[in-house]
């Protein structure tokens, strides 16, 4: 603000004086239009068994090691994949028969790269390094009904899968597990709001405002294995496999605006316990 310096110098101070004192009183004017309010943050779980896994497994097959992949012969290549794909056949029957259905498995494409193995030392005592290529072939197998588990891996174990890379567990319906942790969460929220509330002697008004602090997230737990004992008679030894639970969190934070008790219309608290 610009004040003439030709003003007598008493109106000057007034009007300088005035300034100041609209600029110090502007923030206590601010602070009595922001109403009272109480924001509470709530975190919650479910945690739901799942009814869904993904099993992925790889086959191989290897040329015969060389002293350089380039001395690989065209028909060692041929063999390789002629057994690699009857064992992929072979693994894809053993997965049908024990009733699993064609669309829910998966074999990936033929994946080529050189493999380096040690062999025999020289007369110098050098270790010379061998090259060999290697075919391999990915697969994935979903399995809705968890009790298939047990045979799913064992009809994996006979076709005599070189790596089993995992089991990856999940629910069918996750939007509905999302949506019961989210509604626990709001319930926490409200259930602490209203305790806070009724212990201060204060009043909840409407909602002002909600948001997620933590978006619901997936944590599946290992899988747990056991193997029972042999039995007497000799028996294969059979494997129990519990996939345990998936726990889903999730937060919130709600805010409330408060309003004035009405003391006329809310009873003492000590009377109302006496009269009861």
């Amino acid at each position: 603000m610009l004040i003439p310096s030709r003003l007598p110098s008493s109106l000057r101070y007034g009007l300088m004086g005035g300034a100041m004192l609209a600029l110090l009183s502007a923030p206590a004017v601010q602070a009595q239009t922001v109403p009272p309010g109480l924001s509470v943050q709530a975190q919650s779980w479910v945690d739901v068994a799942p009814d869904k896994a993904t099993l992925n497994a790889r086959l191989w097959e290897n040329t015969p090691a060389v002293p350089s992949v380039d001395e690989t012969d065209q028909d060692a290549l041929n063999e390789a994949r002629e057994r690699l794909e009857t064992r992929a056949s072979e693994l894809l029957a053993a997965l049908e028969d024990i009733g699993i259905d064609r669309r829910m498995l998966s074999a990936g494409s033929l994946n080529v790269y050189p493999d380096y193995v040690s062999g025999a030392r020289n007369d110098d005592g050098e270790q010379e390094m061998l090259q060999r290529t290697r075919l391999e072939r990915p697969f994935s197998v979903e399995i809705n009904d968890l009790d298939q588990l047990t045979d799913v891996l064992n009809a994996l174990m006979n076709a005599g899968v070189n790596a089993l890379d995992g089991v990856a567990f999940d629910l069918q319906d996750r939007e509905a597990a999302t949506d019961e942790a989210l509604t626990k969460a709001l319930e926490k929220a409200q259930r602490k709001a209203g305790l806070m509330a009724d212990t201060l002697d204060i009043e909840l008004g409407p909602i002002q405002r909600v948001e997620e602090t933590q978006s619901p997230v997936f944590a599946p737990r290992m899988m747990a294995m056991r193997a029972e004992s042999q039995d007497a008679s000799g028996g294969s030894v059979q494997s129990d496999y519990s996939p345990g639970t998936i726990r889903i969190d999730a937060g919130v934070r709600v805010e409330w605006s408060l309003t004035a008790p009405d003391a006329q219309d809310r009873p003492d608290t000590d009377v109302a316990a006496q009269e009861e």
